[in-house]
């Protein structure tokens, strides 16, 4: 028996997916006879038609990656896309580094600990990149001299 016309009607009534529209097995021949859209909707009213419910997508699988990943598995350079750069630009590592070398310079210069002039000359070499970190930055002043030891 062709339902065809009878499952659009109900898929459109219904507002569904064609497939989604279920036709009662033990009905089949009462729906075969609706052939306007007022003998779909009794259909329907009446329960021989129904919309099966919408599948869905599960979100367990997502929820456990992005568990493991907060935890920083799945992070390793084959998960990787785009260049280096494209994940932390070179602009934001560049700040991350001199704010604090410039920072201590700076408290070092106010508190008396080094003079103006060393300030300038640390200064102008963190400009250039001379320093990985602030620790870098400090023993290279107690290498050099300008700072003693203890502090």
């Amino acid at each position: 028996m062709d339902l065809k016309n009878q499952k659009r009607m109900a898929a459109e009534i219904l507002d569904c997916g064609y497939n989604r529209v279920w036709i009662d097995p033990n009905r089949v021949e009462d729906v075969a006879d609706a052939i306007t859209r007022a003998d779909i909707r009794t259909a329907i009213a009446s329960g021989t038609i129904k919309a099966r419910p919408k599948k869905g997508i599960s979100k367990g699988r997502t929820r456990h990656d992005q568990a493991q990943r907060k935890k920083g598995r799945q992070r390793g350079p084959g998960s990787r896309k785009g260049t280096t750069g494209a994940r932390t630009p070179a602009k934001r590592e560049w700040i991350r580094t001199i704010r604090p070398i410039r920072a201590t310079l700076r408290e070092l210069r106010d508190e008396n600990q080094i003079s103006r002039s060393v300030y300038r000359e640390f200064y102008m070499k963190a400009k250039g990149g001379m320093f990985r970190s602030r620790n870098h930055l400090i023993s290279h002043l107690k290498s050099e001299g300008h700072l003693k030891e203890g502090q």
